[in-house]
């Protein structure tokens, strides 16, 4: 249906009701990357066919990530009378059999993972199961940014609506687009791109820089190592990001944006230009929207990879069809930006938070989180923790009950040591620190920063001098090339990380490894040239003692440097299995059936395979 006004809005979102909350049995299937890389769509198909040879009646769903990303595939089952349960870890083999209990009008407990209250009719949630909200890894959370993911169908924009959908963009229209910035800039939000700006102050900047048009840019190039917040948001509900940024350009005075996403996220185009064209279809983008005269198109830009590209500049250079390279700032975007015009750039996350802020009202969103860092930040959890996924929680929290509270600690008893946040840009904070509040200035403080929001946790097995080699060839290959600093001195670091690990290393290549780290960090022509160095130096400040070790004792304390350790099998525990002989690929295992083995050391490239493999741990590190 075609919106034109508020009463066109509640229709729409009335329809939106009834999809979601619908009289029968709704069955829905999580099917974002995450869901998909664990088999989603075979599950998917199964309770299609099956519900279909059983002839049962169900509204069968695909929508996107609810987070907890462990768990996928996740499948949320509603019945109307019954209530509602989410079941993880699906397979198409038990799928076949919840469609059978199903038909016998039962919920069954098998993978039931927890009861979902939020059920939209006031119907009671299912017994005997704990709320999805008081499961560890849910209880700290608050969800804002990710509010409808996992719940919509992510291109249904009447399921969209029946969640406050266009309520914001309705309201902002009501008002002065002044008063649209005021709000904003009320509201204490700060970009979720990295940097933190405040995002009113930089709307302010772009209404009052003179010059037309203006432009509208959402940055979904999200490149960090085990990063994907951008990319979920975009696969579950892209109408909150569009919502935004036709609200920012009524506040400044734009009529055309741009949604940059990598190529490297097909399902995230897809989806988001699928919801871009519903959009237009239904008056909600295009002429005249909602009836106040004002106009606002959204294209829709793949990127074609280069991290650099996440840099602002670098961003709109590629929009305009040049190389990624930043340029040098000032002048920043909201003066001279695309085409050399004001423009205002955004993050994926920022935008779903402006949206919602119009939604509910900026004193809502500042009572979220603490002052100077207020509302909500989303993370991927990933690495050496327990549970991993996406969390959404109020600045402020805490890393340990980050890590520990939601994450649930390291995997198999083992402690954690370190944290990464802000991706390969970020700094590595050590577990003495996990006291420290997560908030933008505590961060930078500390050595690391916010970053676009990745979070990857490290455990006693961990070897921080490889990790801050690992980041720097990361970076080292992704450096557009421009500066001098940024394009030599992440070669030479990375250079200097690599004689240290394989052994080589003197006491004179730690001071100049600092001496470097700093000189790249003061003189980089771009941000991302200027983070660069912050897992080196950070790894320095906390984890000194591991770099001396490499050095003067040629030992890798972690035994995971190959040149510094050598792997040996303990004969009182070998039982002779053979695992380990099958899984060398240099034959560097001898022995026979049901005897100890040996390695050779000639043979053995320390590629630790072995070590991983062998089910009696009769395979030993020798630092």
């Amino acid at each position: 249906m075609r919106v034109h006004t508020r009463s066109d809005l509640e229709k729409l979102s009335a329809e939106g009701i009834a999809a979601l909350y619908p009289s029968r049995l709704k069955i829905s299937v999580g099917m974002a990357t995450c869901g998909l890389a664990t088999g989603a769509d075979g599950v998917y198909h199964a309770l299609r066919d099956e519900a279909a040879a059983r002839g049962l009646d169900l509204a069968l769903v695909a929508v996107g990530c609810i987070g907890y990303c462990q768990q996928e595939p996740l499948v949320d089952v509603r019945m109307p009378d019954r209530g509602r349960v989410l079941y993880a870890r699906m397979t198409p083999e038990r799928a076949r059999a919840l469609i059978a209990a199903l038909a016998q009008g039962a919920l069954p407990a098998e993978g039931a993972l927890a009861a979902i209250r939020e059920n939209g009719d006031g119907s009671e949630p299912a017994k005997d199961l704990p709320p999805l909200e008081e499961l560890p890894f849910y209880a700290h959370q608050h969800k804002v940014i990710l509010r409808n993911s996992g719940l919509i169908a992510p291109t249904r924009l009447e399921e969209y609506a029946a969640r406050e959908g266009y309520q914001g963009l309705a309201r902002a229209l009501a008002l002065p687009p002044q008063a649209v910035v005021d709000e904003v800039s009320r509201s204490g939000l700060r970009g979720r791109g990295g940097g933190g700006f405040p995002t009113g102050r930089k709307w302010q900047i772009c209404r009052d820089a003179p010059g037309a048009p203006k432009y509208i840019i959402c940055n979904g190039d999200e490149g960090d190592p085990g990063a994907y917040m951008d990319r979920t948001v975009l696969e579950s509900d892209p109408y909150s990001v569009i919502e935004g940024m036709v609200i920012g350009g009524y506040a400044i005075g734009a009529s055309e944006g741009y949604i940059y996403v990598r190529d490297e996220y097909p399902l995230a185009v897809e989806r988001v230009t699928q919801a871009v064209a519903r959009a237009e279809d239904a008056g909600l983008l295009g002429a005249d929207i909602l009836g106040s005269g004002f106009d606002f198109s959204v294209r829709v830009v793949r990127g074609a990879g280069a991290f650099v590209c996440g840099e602002e500049t670098a961003l709109i250079a590629s929009i305009e069809g040049g190389m990624g390279e930043p340029r040098p700032k000032p002048p920043y975007p909201a003066t001279s930006g695309l085409w050399g015009q004001p423009t205002v750039i955004n993050n994926v996350k920022t935008w779903a938070s402006v949206s919602a802020i119009l939604a509910r009202g900026a004193d809502w969103y500042a009572g979220l989180g603490v002052e100077g860092n207020t509302g909500t930040v989303v993370f991927s959890l990933v690495g050496k923790v327990a549970n991993t996924g996406l969390v959404e929680v109020p600045l402020g929290l805490t890393l340990r009950e980050m890590i520990e509270d939601i994450g649930g600690g390291g995997p198999d008893g083992k402690a954690v040591k370190a944290v990464q946040t802000g991706g390969p840009s970020g700094g590595c904070l050590p577990a003495r620190l996990f006291h420290l509040p997560i908030d933008y200035e505590t961060l930078t403080e500390a050595g690391s920063i916010m970053g676009s929001g990745g979070m990857v946790v490290m455990d006693e097995e961990t070897c921080m001098v490889d990790v801050a080699r690992y980041f720097l060839n990361f970076t080292m290959d992704e450096s557009c090339g421009k500066c001098t600093p940024c394009r030599e001195g992440t070669r030479a670091m990375h250079t200097i990380l690599s004689r240290i690990v394989a052994g080589e290393g003197t006491p004179e290549d730690l001071a100049l490894l600092e001496e470097v780290a700093v000189w790249v960090k003061g003189a980089a022509l771009c941000g991302l040239g200027q983070t660069v160095p912050n897992p080196v130096l950070s790894t320095l400040r906390y984890f000194r003692d591991e770099y001396e070790a490499h050095v003067h004792e040629r030992r890798c304390p972690a035994g995971v440097c190959r040149a510094l350790i050598r792997l040996a099998i303990r004969p009182d525990l070998c039982t002779g299995c053979g695992i380990c002989q099958r899984e060398c690929p240099a034959g560097a295992i001898r022995g026979e059936k049901r005897e100890p083995h040996v390695i050779d050391p000639e043979l053995c490239t320390r590629c630790r395979l072995c070590h991983d493999a062998c089910p009696e741990g009769a395979i030993e590190i020798v630092r």
